[in-house]
């Protein structure tokens, strides 16, 4: 069967940059629908996004479909005549056509449904309508004077123009008033009159003639490479900045990177004030001198081929800029006449949550835990002093002329402000980078005042909002309490912050971010899970010590075969309901497991003489002589037992599991030798015991009922 390329495009008023990545999505999923509905086979499509079209090429659609049949299952023999005529409307057959077979022994009905092959144009026709109409966009609109019908068609921008050619032929369809066909428009400033298309291939052809270049990502490209060659040509480098980039593709169709300057003066004010005023306001690059300096320099993208070489443009550009970096200057020397702590009282009057008070509420909070945390040793080599200045200082930015422009420089601007001010470099840098860090990729604080304030201010929120059960649920998240947890365990982990969380609810949580974070660093969840189901464990960073030390001895053959030998063990015990004899008798300090008491060496070493003297009454208790393989498990763990629960209670866990891969062997020739189920019930039940002893000692370092595999 012959085949055909096939293009759509969709021409409108400006369609929004941040919007055209989504509309390129969903064009390709809609047509996709379509065509898979209509038994058409799609290839490799290809689309593309301007300010002002959609364009898709579909490469080798079939000229026509295939005929097909189609069987469809209906009501049972006997149902109501009602259900049966309507299953006939829907598979367009009469009653008499119906066949009747048996389905769990009962009659039911069938209708063979036969399909026509059809001319793909023909379902084009009916397709691209169909991509119209169900077309999804962030916002749309109606338009002209069918607008006043709730019916009528939405669209980001009116819709202008279709272009529809299968091949070389025009697929003919109409959607709200406008008319498919093989006619386009180019460049809006360097192009007049119609472009006739011919088919798929001379599209970007034609278009680039007229000064549009179709594809997006070579216009991202000649943007990119544009603007690191005119500041090249200054003697500067771009700051780079993708995002940008992106944006600027989606706001031009033939992009022409342009340098500019502002005055010097203008650089008095903080680099991220001037960078973000370029970039937000005005969709600017910025560039750096040699030094990494920010330069008094701008890199516009204008979207025509200026007949000046683009001066006019850049002049204009540079007094917009001006104007704005003249509103930044009056926000900093504004702002400045007042210190950080008269600032600070504005937060009186912002309400943080109606059940958790005031901004300044939160504050005091923070800065008493701030202060706790260094005091307890927690956070460590921290001036306790400059820890509760800095969090009670933290917040004060929020009532500035300049963050209430740009919302954005929230904290950082604290920290200019507290630099300008005179404070002591540790109290501005924990102002600056207390909210860090905010996203997987942020840099995590490490000076110690700074640890202390980002740590407080994260806790302070998820204690306050799990204390008045506002917590995260499904999707929703409105006070971003799972990126507070990360932040925290990501604090905790890379600063080796030792301290217990006491809320078991909120150490669920921890645990339940934990496992998406590691999982994400290639951490097996199932392992997680392994160690959690310990219990009384609520340190992170011995936590995550244990998990790696698991993953990397259980990824091993040996750590393979030990898994298991212990599920086989568990298995056995598990139906023979055995849970064998205890390995020590309670401790005076009221713990069951000698292991909850790690913390305390001391009281460790207390529990694993009792086990030790436990586990001699044990053997000599024996009312036979056990067999060599028996023998040699039962020395195996008097070898084992001791040093794992040393390791574990040094916190060793790669010398833990180290102690337990010397299990291996002597479990694998005990199962291969020994008779478990023993006719002499002494036998049976010291055998059934050494397994429950086995069992347990791998469950002092995890439980690996838990890993799977």
């Amino acid at each position: 069967m012959s085949t055909a390329d096939f293009l759509l495009e969709l021409r409108s008023e400006e369609i929004p940059a941040r919007m055209q990545a989504g509309a390129r999505e969903e064009l390709e999923k809609l047509f996709r629908r379509e065509m898979d509905a209509a038994g058409v086979a799609t290839g490799e499509l290809i689309v593309w996004s301007t300010p002002r079209r959609l364009a898709l090429i579909a490469r080798g659609l079939p000229q026509a479909t295939d005929a097909v049949s189609e069987e469809l299952k209906g009501p049972p023999v006997g149902a109501p005549d009602q259900a049966i005529e309507g299953f006939c409307r829907k598979a367009g057959v009469s009653r008499d056509e119906l066949e009747q077979r048996e389905v769990k022994g009962r009659a039911t009905y069938f209708a063979l449904k036969n399909i026509p092959g059809r001319a793909t144009k023909d379902v084009l026709a009916v397709a691209i309508p169909a991509v119209i109409r169900d077309f999804s966009w962030p916002k749309s609109m109606r338009w002209g004077a069918a607008s006043i019908s709730t019916g009528s068609l939405r669209w980001v921008r009116p819709l202008s123009g279709i272009v529809a050619l299968l091949g070389q032929d025009i697929v003919e369809c109409e959607v709200h008033g406008v008319t498919s066909g093989a006619v386009t428009l180019g460049h809006r400033y360097h192009h007049s009159g119609d472009i006739t298309i011919g088919d798929a291939d001379d599209y970007a052809v034609k278009l680039r003639a007229a000064h549009v270049i179709v594809d997006h990502e070579e216009r991202a490209t000649l943007i990119r490479d544009g603007a690191t060659e005119v500041a090249r040509e200054a003697g500067l480098n771009l700051v780079e900045d993708e995002g940008l980039v992106i944006e600027n593709a989606g706001l031009t169709e033939w992009p022409i990177p342009l340098l500019g300057r502002f005055e010097e003066d203008y650089l008095e004010v903080p680099p991220e004030t001037i960078q973000l005023t370029a970039r937000v306001n005005q969709k600017y690059f910025v560039c750096e001198n040699s030094d990494g300096k920010l330069a008094n320099a701008f890199i516009c993208t204008a979207n025509i081929e200026a007949e000046d070489g683009g001066a006019a443009i850049v002049d204009g550009n540079r007094k917009v800029l001006a104007a704005r970096l003249s509103d930044a200057r009056f926000f900093w020397d504004v702002d400045r006449k007042r210190t950080l702590a008269e600032h600070a009282e504005g937060l009186k009057r912002i309400t943080f949550h109606e059940k958790l008070g005031t901004v300044a509420d939160k504050v005091e909070r923070v800065a008493k835990l701030a202060r706790w945390l260094v005091d307890e040793g927690i956070v460590k080599g921290a001036d306790p002093d400059m820890a509760e200045q800095a969090a009670r200082l933290a917040k004060a930015d929020l009532v500035t002329e300049m963050v209430g422009e740009f919302p954005e420089l929230q904290g950082l601007m604290g920290g200019y402000y507290a630099r300008a001010e005179g404070l002591p470099d540790e109290v501005a840098d924990a102002i600056r980078d207390h909210y860090k860090p905010v996203g997987q990729g942020d840099d995590v604080p490490t000076a110690p005042v700074t640890v202390a304030v980002s740590l407080a201010d994260k806790l302070d929120t998820l204690q306050g909002f799990f204390g008045i059960d506002e917590k995260p649920t499904g999707s929703k998240d409105p006070f971003a309490l799972r990126r507070a947890a990360l932040g925290v365990i990501r604090l905790v982990t890379e600063n080796d912050l030792r301290f217990a969380v006491a809320d078991g609810e909120l150490l669920d949580f921890f645990a339940d971010r934990l496992k998406v974070q590691q999982r994400e660093a290639g951490i097996r969840h199932d392992l997680i899970d392994a160690v959690f189901a310990l219990g009384g464990e609520d340190d992170l960073v011995r936590l995550l010590a244990r998990v790696k030390a698991l993953q990397n001895y259980i990824e091993t053959a040996e750590g393979a075969d030990l898994l298991a030998a212990y599920k086989r063990a568990s298995n056995i015990l598990k139906k023979e309901d055995w849970e064998g004899a205890s390995d020590a008798d309670p401790i005076e300090t009221g713990e069951e497991d000698p292991l909850a008491l790690v913390d305390d060496p001391a009281m460790a070493k207390v529990a694993a003489a009792q086990m030790e003297a436990s586990r001699q009454k044990a053997r000599k208790s024996l009312s036979y002589t056990p067999e060599p393989a028996e023998k040699d498990l039962i020395d195996a763990l008097d070898d084992a037992e001791p040093k794992a629960e040393a390791a574990l209670a040094a916190e060793d866990f790669e010398a833990a599991m180290t102690a337990l891969a010397t299990l291996r062997a002597p479990i694998d020739a005990f199962f291969d030798n020994v008779t478990v189920n023993d006719a002499d019930a002494a036998k049976r039940a010291a055998r059934l015991d050494l397994l429950a002893r086995f069992r347990d000692a791998v469950e002092r370092v995890a439980d690996f009922g838990r890993i799977e595999g």
